[in-house]
């Protein structure tokens, strides 16, 4: 018994610095059929993982025709797909409404998170 709860022990304590560490994610509120989704996931999704915002706001996926995960209860995705929302703590601290391009996303995106505290490390 007291190996199992040193594994617990040992493994809820290399999980937690991982979460705490993530200071914000990106969340992206999307509809099947949506024309601005497809464009986003054929412009930046493939990419998008390798970038320094995606280390400063990891990017998470909602589908608004599924039931809204309970931590994001709170955070209203508006009537607009794709709308981009940079949650922290819980909290949003800024949006996208729409896919305005690969150039001007990485800007909209870069200005939210410089003035959230999560600059990403190549800006």
């Amino acid at each position: 018994m007291t190996r199992i709860t040193v594994l617990l022990a040992l493994a809820v304590g290399l999980a937690l610095p991982a979460t705490a560490s993530r200071a914000a994610e990106l969340v992206m509120f999307e509809r099947p059929g949506c024309a601005w989704c497809a464009r986003f996931n054929a412009e930046i999704a493939p990419i998008y993982g390798k970038t320094d915002e995606s280390r400063a706001a990891p990017l998470r996926r909602v589908d608004l025709n599924s039931p809204r995960p309970a931590d994001l209860a709170g955070i209203d995705p508006g009537p607009f797909t794709p709308t981009f929302v940079v949650v922290q703590e819980g909290r949003e601290i800024g949006r996208i409404r729409g896919y305005p391009g690969d150039v001007f996303f990485f800007g909209l995106l870069d200005r939210i998170l410089s003035n959230a505290g999560s600059e990403p490390k190549g800006s």
